[in-house]
């Protein structure tokens, strides 16, 4: 779906300053998780700004900021050992946040259109489900979408 220039200049200012928001609060979990691993809590708070993250997206159509979001909220939550995550696992998370904000920096202001190669997201998810074994993997993003156009 593609968002009018007008809804643009009005709308994507404050997702951005949400969505930078969100990403913040998750960063400070995933960094709390690296100083006390079987925080709950800071699992919580990561997967609630995470589906909040999705959230906003969707109501901008913004597919993949959207999914991506949600794939990675998944796999926290879906984990087998939520509050075991080690290292390499932390560092996975981290890198899927960094592309993230790296996204939303590329959203075009005019057209609001994010025109990407997907690999990354692909490859970083990977990565994430290997380093987070998981209890019953069967995401589907394409079920997930609320807004199509």
């Amino acid at each position: 779906m593609m968002n009018s220039a007008n809804e643009w200049q009005t709308t994507l200012p404050e997702f951005l300053l949400e969505a930078e928001t969100l990403l913040t609060k998750s960063e400070e979990c995933l960094s709390h998780l690296h100083l006390i691993r079987n925080d709950s809590d800071a699992i919580d708070c990561m997967t609630v700004s995470l589906t909040q993250l999705a959230e906003k997206a969707d109501s901008l159509a913004l597919r993949a900021i959207s999914e991506f979001s949600r794939h990675i909220q998944y796999l926290i939550a879906n984990a087998e050992n939520p509050l075991q995550l080690h290292d390499q696992a932390l560092k996975a998370l981290h890198d899927c946040l960094t592309l993230l904000a790296w996204q939303l920096e590329l959203i075009d202001t005019r057209t609001g259109e994010l025109t990407l190669d997907e690999s990354e997201q692909t490859t970083l998810i990977a990565t994430v489900t290997l380093q987070i074994p998981q209890k019953d993997y069967s995401y589907k993003p394409q079920q997930r979408l609320h807004h199509t156009s």
